[in-house]
């Protein structure tokens, strides 16, 4: 039993319990009838039992065929209009029946719709994609093959025609199997593509559009340039009509997932359909299990099981009459078809109906048998090139492992130890200059300055003090003096004078300027080491994180593991949802070829009542989600309960159209971000 069908039936199998009843003073007068009933009623309380401890198909069959037994001995049927606990124990077994096998109706019908769903995604998947087709095509070409075996021999017995090489020309098949139309598919191509009985083909070798008219013209250039058009024009047709050709089996495979795509579309509408209206049943059930009375109960179960019956086939309704004359003998022959007719016979009906038409995936072997045949033998291939050239891929191995190794001491760990020492040292050492040769230069310069001043100008220890502030600031104003003064006779001075001196003074000065220069540089490139450090090993740390991410999602991801069960996973919860509102918004209509009881009281609803079919495909998809937020979503959280929360909702079918509208709206406001539906769905 799914999931959804517990959480329908289990608050109802609370309202089976049958009550205790007292037992009446007229009861201990006939002492021998009571001994009859205490058998009866321990036999009722067996079958009580058992039913509590199992549900299953067999055990509702066993428990209805006692139940009939009992039903027909006539001490049954006496005491049942006195006996008021023994009717209470009947009203509660078939209460206990009623629920089973409405608990076994939901399973079967839900299945069967999930079953139908899954095999139409399958298909819808397979012919989206040419290339899949054709490996489709190639997967079920042994099953075609034997067809087509089948079929050949069989004419050839039923014309006595003993089996020859001679007989598989084209001309003997073409004798032996005869078309009467070109444009119908013959026996042999119906025994390769069975879909064709229920979809015939039409197939058109040229294109609509016309050749074009050669005209001969009077001009000699027109006339040659429309014949060279025209035969373009004719090559061209000739192209297109070997394409089709060549093509054309791979355009039946995709035409053979398109009609079993309608075909499981059809029976999933179907049983979503049965299985809407199965669940709208519910508040019937649970008013027949709060009925007092218990005559009226039994004939209300009675009143129900016929209901889902004529559901179930399909039927009008029949509507009983008098519904306090219904015996409970009636009730559990009704509760007998039900389940040892209708049910089973359903049940093999749909598994007649999904093999007849080949509407199941093909076996695992049929899809894996390329795989067996195919991939021994490039492997062992690719295991001799490997080893003919096992020098050259070691040696690429080498080198492959040494790059790696050097990208990460070099591109790595080098860098990172560079960065650590940067913030563990944090020294002041210079990168262009160092601070001792800076200030090497300056004092250089001041004594240089002084002394010039001391022979020219003659100043005493007060002005030299002042003028050696003066050097520490830059100032050299005493020397430019001195030098204002020689360049009036340049030669005299120069060769007599202190203009030399003083212009080795000045080129001093340019000096520690620029050592003064480049130490404010140093200064700014020593602030930013630790950023020049993570700039550098930035690219490296990129390239890593890049390979490892992409490991980690060929790794998760890709098998459709990861958190909360992956992307494929949640791309598929994401779709559902949409689904789920896309359903809501625009109802589908149903098949007007199986027509159901119910739409009759479905005209009569209000525009904002959610239709059976509606309701059945939305059971369809949140079952899809409970399922999976059973099985991914992690327990004991607030997500998992949250989510299956909204998911109750959805299934609630009190709730109408616009109330469930607002339920999705919520789950996407709510778990949109979470489950990372907004990059699943890019």
């Amino acid at each position: 039993m799914s999931t959804f069908v517990s959480h329908i039936v289990a608050d109802l199998s609370q309202k089976t319990l049958p009550p205790t009843a007292a037992t009446t003073p007229g009861d201990q007068l006939h002492a021998q009838a009571a001994s009859a009933e205490s058998q009866t009623k321990e036999t009722l309380r067996s079958l009580y039992v058992k039913l509590d401890q199992s549900s299953s198909p067999e055990s509702l069959r066993e428990c209805i065929d006692a139940l009939q037994t009992l039903e027909h001995h006539e001490k049954l049927l006496s005491a049942q209009a006195t006996d008021e606990e023994e009717q209470t124990l009947r009203r509660a077994i078939i209460g206990r029946l009623a629920l089973g096998l409405y608990a076994q109706a939901l399973t079967m019908y839900l299945d069967e719709a999930s079953e139908a769903e899954s095999e139409l995604e399958w298909w819808s998947e397979l012919g989206r994609s040419r290339r899949y087709t054709a490996y489709y095509l190639l997967q079920t070409l042994p099953l075609r093959i034997a067809n087509l075996s089948k079929v050949l021999l069989s004419t050839l017995r039923s014309h006595n025609i003993p089996f020859h090489p001679s007989i598989l020309k084209p001309s003997s098949l073409r004798r032996l199997f005869p078309s009467t139309s070109t444009l119908r598919p013959n026996t042999l191509t119906l025994a390769l593509f069975p879909h064709l009985h229920h979809q015939p083909y039409s197939i058109a070798l040229t294109s609509a559009r016309g050749s074009r008219k050669f005209a001969l013209t009077s001009s000699p250039t027109q006339t040659v340039t429309s014949a060279y058009d025209a035969f373009l024009d004719t090559c061209s047709n000739v192209a297109r009509a070997c394409s089709t050709v060549a093509t054309l089996p791979v355009e039946l495979a995709r035409g053979e997932c398109k009609y079993k795509q309608k075909e499981l579309e059809r029976i999933r509408d179907e049983r979503a359909e049965v299985l809407g209206a199965l669940a709208e049943m519910r508040d019937r059930l649970a008013s027949a299990l709060e009925d007092s009375a218990n005559d009226l109960a039994i004939a209300h179960f009675a009143t129900f099981t016929t209901h889902l019956q004529s559901i179930m086939e399909g039927e009008e309704v029949a509507q009983l009459q008098d519904v306090d004359a219904i015996s409970p003998g009636r009730a559990v022959e009704a509760l007998s078809e039900l389940a040892n007719c209708s049910l089973p016979s359903h049940k093999s009906l749909h598994s007649a109906e999904m093999k007849s038409g080949q509407l199941r995936r093909p076996s695992r072997l049929t899809l894996i048998w390329p795989r067996l045949v195919f991939l021994p033998p490039l492997a062992l291939y690719a295991i001799r090139t490997a080893y003919a050239s096992r020098a050259s891929l070691e040696e690429l191995t080498k080198e492959a492992v040494e790059t790696i190794k050097s990208f990460w001491e070099g591109w790595i760990l080098e860098p990172l130890r560079g960065i650590v020492k940067t913030v563990r040292a944090g020294h002041d050492d210079g990168v262009i200059v160092t601070k001792e040769s800076v200030r090497a230069d300056l004092d250089s310069l001041e004594r240089m300055t002084l002394a010039l001043a001391q022979e020219k100008l003659h100043y005493g220890q007060p002005e030299l003090a002042a003028l050696s502030q003066q050097v520490q600031m830059g100032d050299l104003t005493a020397v430019m003096q001195i030098y204002e003064e020689d360049i009036k006779n340049p030669v005299r001075s120069a060769l007599h004078g202190t203009l030399l001196r003083s212009l080795f003074i000045q080129v001093q000065k340019a000096k520690v300027d620029i050592n003064q220069a480049l130490s404010g540089i140093d200064k700014l490139l020593k602030s930013q080491e630790l950023t020049f450090a993570f700039v550098g090993v930035a690219p490296a740390l990129a390239i890593v994180y890049a390979f490892a991410g992409y490991a980690r999602n060929l790794w998760t991801g890709g098998r459709g593991r990861g958190r909360y069960g992956g992307r494929v996973k949640r791309g598929s919860v994401w779709l559902t949802v949409r689904r789920i509102e896309r359903l809501l918004i625009a109802q589908p209509d149903s098949h007007a070829h199986h027509h159901r009881t119910h739409t009759t009281a479905l005209s009569q609803r209000s525009s904002a009542a959610v239709s059976p079919l509606t309701s059945g495909l939305l059971l369809l998809s949140v079952t899809h989600l409970r399922k999976y937020a059973e099985t991914t979503l992690p327990p004991n959280s607030r997500l998992r309960e949250g989510f299956l929360e909204d998911v109750a909702d959805l299934e609630d079918p009190k709730l109408g159209r616009q109330d469930k509208l607002r339920v999705v709206d919520r789950m996407w406001r709510s778990w949109g971000e979470p489950l990372g539906w907004n990059r699943v769905a890019a």
